[in-house]
């Protein structure tokens, strides 16, 4: 019994010295979070609350703000530009997001196949999803799809004298599309790792039973590939429902031509820092939490379903 009882106590000891030599590295830790713990209460936490009172009261920025309850969500039911703001926002997720990962998938899939310079091609088709909403750009898409744009330039070469596209209402929101799926990098890099961790066995092993270049990609690639592809659309469809920078600069703000580009966050703009109507812009926040959440639950629950099997 003393020899257990001496072990107990030199296995304390031992688990005594491991936790104060721990405690400095725990103390160097919290130090290194510090700023980024002020930043989540200071600008993400405190926003996010303060925010959600503004939406039931008026406010202005320069009165105090005044309970009115939920007017500000029945207000949206009468507001035509937010419906019509809701309608451009869903267009460009419902065909920007889908048009984007299939250029990723296609050039990831490009890629695995083993090309010489893989790096350079990477970080070559990467660039853009850098770059894509950052204001240079759009004001260089703007250039491109202007009346006298390098898009109408080319087409002059054959005869045909092309609209503009920018301040035609039936091209301008392809533009924003176009550009979107122009930075397609990252979910293609996301891609292509998660097609390199496909055991090249299952591939042999298919080749060998005759499975076409085709059924191997259906009956292996997209079953295996299933949680990254569910990853890189959630990720897509929020980084959608929040662009704002492109429609800000391509239509100087108004969201024209005829309310073609008025994205959601562009009107939630407009609302907040233009006419400074800060609760109904709280409220209009909160409703766009809302529909995210929805649609992060429906992929969620069409996941499920997201299995590619053989007859």
């Amino acid at each position: 019994m003393s020899v257990m009882t001496e072990l107990t106590h030199l296995g304390g000891a031992r688990r005594t010295r491991r936790q104060r030599a721990k405690h400095p590295d725990t103390k160097a830790a919290m130090v290194f979070l510090l700023p980024w713990l002020l930043g989540l209460v200071f600008i993400t936490l405190i926003p996010i609350v303060a925010s959600l009172y503004f939406s039931f009261t008026r406010y202005d920025l320069f009165n105090p703000p005044t309970f009115i309850g939920f007017d500000n969500f029945t207000r949206m039911f009468q507001d035509p530009r937010l419906f019509a703001s809701l309608g451009v926002t869903f267009t460009y997720v419902l065909v920007g997001v889908p048009l984007a990962m299939g250029a990723a998938l296609g050039v990831a899939l490009m890629l695995d196949k083993g090309l010489r310079g893989l790096s350079f091609y990477r970080s070559m088709f990467y660039l853009p999803s850098l770059l894509g909403s950052s204001v240079a750009v759009a004001i260089l898409w703007k250039q491109i799809f202007g009346v006298d744009g390098l898009v109408n330039q080319f087409l002059a070469l054959f005869g045909i004298d092309g609209p503009g596209w920018i301040s035609n209402p039936d091209t301008a929101l392809g533009t924003l599309i176009l550009l979107s799926v122009w930075g397609f990098g990252a979910p293609m890099v996301i891609f292509l790792a998660g097609l390199r961790q496909i055991p090249v066995m299952y591939y042999e092993a298919a080749s060998v039973d005759g499975a076409s270049a085709m059924r191997q990609f259906f009956s292996i690639t997209l079953p295996l590939l299933s949680p990254i592809i569910f990853f890189n659309l959630v990720l897509s469809m929020i980084g959608a429902f929040q662009a704002f920078t492109q429609a800000f600069i391509i239509s100087n703000g108004s969201g024209g031509p005829s309310d073609s580009t008025l994205f959601y966050t562009l009107y939630l703009y407009q609302k907040g820092f233009t006419a400074f109507d800060m609760g109904y812009a709280s409220a209009m926040a909160w409703l766009l939490v809302a529909i995210i959440a929805g649609f992060t639950v429906v992929n969620f629950a069409l996941s499920k379903l997201w299995v590619f099997y053989d007859d």
